[in-house]
């Protein structure tokens, strides 16, 4: 038996169904939201697998071209692998969902969700988090939920629930938000430039917006759930773990005060390694296997961080607790690349890699659920094993580094006016160096690689990270907490909150949290956010001393780029059928032209003779002619009452015999030929868009100007008087030669 359950999504209507489909899984639902609908299934192993010490939560989306009623792009016509969208949505699934599961326990879940129907307006992402709430509460998976899932965003200073795409669009907001009845569990996003004040009202905005949601599924479970199974957790014994406290001593206290990440964790090392060979010779290896001796020194040592923390006020590598580790950065580094920069925050390092590219550069992509289908922004985020001193498998880019390139790029992209500037960008940023956050490292990177590279940014962004050691009370609920601005690595690890905020001088621009945590107030979280700005604004002012807007001038390897209006209507003209004049222009000038609907061409060069050559070409194309204006034209048609003469690309005019010469020429072959080029003068233009040219006044404005004898007639001519003057309406020769011998001497006879 199927059961159906509606609730409100802001002014929307959500509906959550279990028991129609995917029957066999442990735990499916269907949730519909206009006409997006999408299928999520859970399934749990029924044991951890041998030698297990992890929990494997595998969390994966995916879209079908049949949703959207499109046969996908390629030759096999089959979806492929999953596409950045899709990677994007698995994390943002995934990760308010993770840390709700039992702590020890170790068997394997997945979470599948499958777009079923995309109607173009609403976003399946946000209802990929809403069914796997919604199916993993209904399963007999142990889990800590239901949990509520809203997109926010702002037009005109009023927040929208779940916003489609065209309202999105006019949005200065884009909030993914994820709670549970009381807290805040994840979100991310980007904003333009939304002040403190602003994006704190916009969480309260969103936690009240999902309580429905999660009733909703409450009253589900209650119809149609399953009884949650029985567990066992994998937890180090007792008798092993005070062993192993006892063995440790007080050595881990200093040990984790070491200088330096690599000493540090060197230190630790090497008391794990001395205690678990005693363990072993007590206990026997049966019972200390490396996953007890692993466990048991996570704990001790998760402890030994929060004790230093929140009872005696230190932190790992001395620093208070406000403090941002010392900052150095370089801009220019690389004499190739369109723009580069090296920034250092403590140990962490990244180097930011700028290209400026054409339109053709420009990233394109299907798009079954609607939104953006190019991207003129990039950012690429790359994270090395020897970033953090390790070898390992050498691959593409794996799921966290596509969301934290994604989070950078989201950062950086409101300060870059690509509404207006005419390149292409893409941002690499390569981790040199990592001991936290190094998302927040390349949003300060990239952006000083974008000013070296002489990009107009409205205003430079950077980021950081903040984090929280709390310690609970009896029912789960924060007790005491410290924040720690500016995490390293191991403070992320054995704490409980990674919080990136990144802005500008005058608000934020891009936000990601997660949390280890069931949940996070939102009063502490107005704290962390006000933590941040002000930790934001020094770093802002560190790089201000290394460069603090952008260069006048790209680089010499860049293409440079002109911009040209030209009327609408003259886009044709310029293309040529079949696009025979741009082909021929771009072939000839070794330029990238692309063209707007609007009439804006763009061309791009990194030759400044091929730049020349097309915007004189496309100039000359697409220009009007100007009476009394003297153009080098070429003879293209030879007739017995003149000469067709190209004066502009494309376009040409007639000069009339009596003006090719200042005196009375024979024959239109005596002054010109086919192919020649000559000087002519616009006599004007009559109502049909026909030119009158004039190479007699041309020869005589350019002996006038240059002090030039007047031209003289060839062998046969000396007797000859003078042409027409060119205001006279022209006459063929042969009308004034009939003039001159009367009306009828040369008219045909009737038979």
């Amino acid at each position: 038996m199927s059961y159906k359950i509606t609730a409100p999504l802001g002014d929307k209507q959500i509906t959550i169904e279990t028991g129609k489909l995917a029957k066999q899984a442990d735990g499916a639902v269907t949730v519909q939201l206009g006409e997006t609908v999408i299928v999520v299934a859970a399934v749990a192993a029924t044991k951890a697998k041998e030698g297990q010490d992890f929990f494997p939560l595998t969390v994966d989306y995916r879209e079908k071209a049949a949703a959207a009623g499109r046969f996908p792009g390629g030759y096999f016509k089959r979806e492929g692998r999953p596409t950045e969208k899709e990677i994007l949505t698995c994390r943002l699934t995934d990760r308010p969902i993770r840390p709700l599961f039992p702590k020890g326990w170790y068997n394997e879940v997945q979470v599948q969700t499958v777009l079923l129907s995309a109607d173009g307006e609403n976003d399946p992402d946000i209802l990929s988090i809403i069914g796997a709430s919604a199916a993993l509460t209904v399963s007999d998976i142990p889990w800590d939920g239901p949990l509520g899932a809203v997109r926010v965003g702002r037009v005109g200073g009023k927040f929208i629930a779940n916003p489609t795409h065209a309202e999105q669009a006019d949005s200065d907001l884009d909030l993914v938000y994820v709670g549970n009845a009381t807290d805040i569990v994840m979100y991310e996003g980007a904003a333009k430039e939304i002040t403190e004040a602003d994006f704190n009202a916009a969480l309260v905005y969103a936690q009240e917006v999902i309580q429905p949601l999660i009733t909703a599924q409450k009253e589900l479970a209650a119809k149609a759930g399953k009884p949650k199974r029985q567990i066992t957790l994998n937890i180090v014994p007792d008798e092993i773990l005070h062993e192993a406290k006892k063995l440790a001593g007080d050595r881990f206290v200093p040990a984790l005060l070491t200088p330096g990440k690599l000493a540090r964790e060197g230190a630790c090392k090497a008391i794990q390694d001395e205690v678990g060979v005693k363990l072993v010779e007590k206990f026997g290896a049966e019972k200390v296997t490396k996953f007890v001796i692993n466990d048991a020194f996570y704990y001790i040592q998760k402890e030994a961080v929060r004790s230093l923390i929140l009872d005696g006020g230190k932190r790992l590598d001395g620093r208070t607790f406000d403090t941002v580790r010392p900052i150095s950065s370089e801009v220019g580094i690389l004499p190739r690349a369109h723009g580069s920069a090296i920034f250092a925050r403590g140990e962490t390092q990244a180097v930011s890699l700028v290209t400026l590219g054409t339109g053709e550069d420009a990233q394109e992509f299907d798009s079954y659920t609607g939104g953006k289908t190019e991207k003129k922004f990039i950012l690429h985020y790359n994270f090395p094993n020897f970033s953090v001193g390790e070898t390992g498998r050498i691959s593409g880019p794996g799921r966290r580094e596509i969301g934290h390139g994604a989070l950078a790029e989201r950062s950086i992209e409101p300060m870059i006016p690509l509404d207006t500037y005419p390149y292409a960008v893409r941002v690499v940023s390569e981790i040199m160096e990592s001991n936290g956050s190094t998302s927040m490292a390349s949003v300060c990177g990239g952006t000083l690689a974008l000013l070296d590279a002489g990009v107009p940014m409205i205003r430079p962004v950077a980021g950081i990270s903040v984090g929280i050691c709390t310690d609970l009370d009896a029912n789960k609920k924060i007790a005491r907490y410290k924040l720690l601005t500016d995490i390293i690595g191991w403070e992320d690890h054995y704490c409980d909150m990674d919080c990136k905020i990144a802005g500008t001088e005058k608000g934020i621009t891009g936000f990601q949290l997660d949390l280890k945590l069931k949940g996070i107030p939102h009063a502490l979280m107005a704290e962390t956010v006000e933590k941040a700005r002000v930790a934001r604004m020094f770093i802002l002012g560190e790089m201000a001393k290394t460069l603090s807007t952008h260069r006048a001038d790209i680089s010499k390897y860049a293409p440079r780029i002109e911009t040209i209006k030209i009327n609408p209507e003259k886009i044709g003209l310029l293309i040529g059928p079949g696009g025979k004049n741009i082909k021929k222009l771009v072939e000839e000038s070794g330029c990238e032209i692309n063209i707007e609907d609007d009439g804006t061409v763009n061309i791009f060069s990194v030759s400044p003779e091929g730049m020349k050559i097309a915007r004189e070409a496309i100039a000359g194309m697409t220009a009007e002619a100007e009476i009394n204006k003297i153009y080098r034209g070429k003879v293209v048609t030879i007739k017995e009452f003149g000469a067709f003469v190209e004066f502009l690309p494309g376009k040409d005019g007639l000069c009339h015999i009596s003006e090719l010469a200042n005196f009375r020429v024979k024959q239109t072959e005596d002054i010109v030929k086919m192919g020649d080029e000559i000087w002519v003068k616009c006599l004007g233009v009559d109502e049909k868009g026909r030119v009158r040219l004039s190479r007699r006044a041309a020869m005589e404005d350019r002996d006038k100007e240059m002090g030039t004898p007047a031209e003289q007639p060839p062998a046969g001519y000396e007797n000859q008087p003078a042409g027409e003057p060119s205001g006279e309406r022209p006459q063929r020769p042969e009308m004034r030669e009939r003039r001159d011998q009367g009306p009828h001497r040369d008219r045909p006879q009737r038979n």
